[in-house]
């Protein structure tokens, strides 16, 4: 389940107000609100359909693996794309150093 902090992140990373959170979701404002500011804390089937909405829209959720939970942005398909055709590149293998 994520935390009110990484909805508030998440739809900052993904570009979307709470109103437009909303129509997507089903879930009322007022409860986004409040989740965010940690007033009050939906139940879980809130949490995880507010979370399948972000993840729609972009946002990937990280859980505690030692350094925090966090919230990240998927790569686009064009931004796939070029990571994936940078690392076939080859070339040859030497120390990345600069002197």
């Amino acid at each position: 389940m994520i935390t009110g902090s990484q909805c508030r992140a998440a739809r900052a990373l993904v570009e979307i107000t709470r109103g437009k959170l909303t129509i997507r979701s089903g879930v009322g404002e007022a409860v986004i609100r409040d989740f965010e500011h940690k007033l009050e804390e939906p139940d879980d089937r809130t949490i995880a359909v507010l979370q399948a909405a972000l993840e729609e829209l972009g946002a990937v959720f990280i859980d505690e693996n030692g350094g925090g939970i966090g919230v990240r942005r998927k790569f686009t398909e064009s931004e796939a794309k070029r990571i994936a055709r940078m690392e076939g590149e080859g070339g040859i293998v030497a120390n990345d150093r600069v002197p």
